[in-house]
């Protein structure tokens, strides 16, 4: 007796596994929920200016996190609209993996500058020479600040700015920029207490081999406080003003 009670509990068993399986496995993929996210930012290697905390929090501020939502349910532009939102993020492209996740690709937007001008903006200027408005989030770049609008910043700024990032010596050295009223360049170092003029924002590979030149053989030498100007503005020749 108790054999054949056995017997019938497992084909109970075995019946409702079957009618279960068979449930799941017709089920169509998107009445399914998501299992959750892969997140990728793909430049982090070298830049960090969005983590993937950023990213949740800001899913989960427009109620928009995919885990346990119906596939059909996920609006997946909708991901990637809300997430280019972000001033640093230049791309993010979202889609449903085979298992079940949504896998998000975030490109980030490279601040070269920021822009502290005289009329009052403040933004940067991406690796791209488009304006970043994101004030709210400090970067340790170069700050450039006087008379500049935004064509001035990104074409002449950009340029002097992708030079700099390109010029390992430079970039670390180069603090502040200042436009002058004549859009002239000034130049704040970090290391010396003098400021360094190039004049119009052109011909850098000359101006700065000359620069680089006599703070090798002349700074060096003579010490890096000695000078209150140094300008570079024409061709043929290093004009340094003494301190007084």
């Amino acid at each position: 007796m108790i054999k054949r009670i056995l017997i019938l509990l497992a084909l109970i068993a075995t019946s409702v596994y079957l009618v279960l399986a068979v449930t799941i496995f017709n089920a169509k993929p998107l009445d399914r929920p998501c299992k959750g996210m892969e997140l990728e930012i793909m430049d982090d290697v070298d830049y960090k200016f969005i983590t993937q905390r950023d990213i949740e929090t800001t899913l989960k501020n427009k109620r928009l996190l995919p885990t346990g939502e119906k596939q059909k349910d996920i609006d997946i532009r909708k991901l990637e609209i809300e997430l280019e939102k972000n001033p640093f993020i230049k791309d993010a492209e979202c889609y449903m993996t085979k298992g079940g996740n949504v896998k998000i690709e975030v490109y980030q937007r490279i601040p070269l500058m920021r822009v502290m001008s005289s009329n009052g903006d403040n933004y940067y200027i991406d690796n791209e020479g488009k304006v970043m408005n994101a004030n709210s989030k400090a970067v340790h770049v170069a700050v450039a600040t006087g008379y500049i609008d935004r064509k001035f910043a990104g074409d002449k700024l950009f340029k002097l700015a992708c030079f700099l990032k390109s010029d390992e010596f430079w970039n670390a050295q180069i603090e502040q920029i200042n436009v002058t009223p004549k859009q002239e360049i000034e130049l704040v170092p970090r290391v010396g207490n003098h400021i360094l003029f190039i004049g119009k924002p052109e011909m850098f590979e000359t101006k700065f081999r000359k620069l680089k030149a006599f703070y090798t053989e002349g700074l060096n030498k003579v010490g890096w406080n000695k000078y209150q100007r140094i300008s570079v503005e024409f061709n043929n020749q290093i004009i340094c003003t003494k301190k007084e």
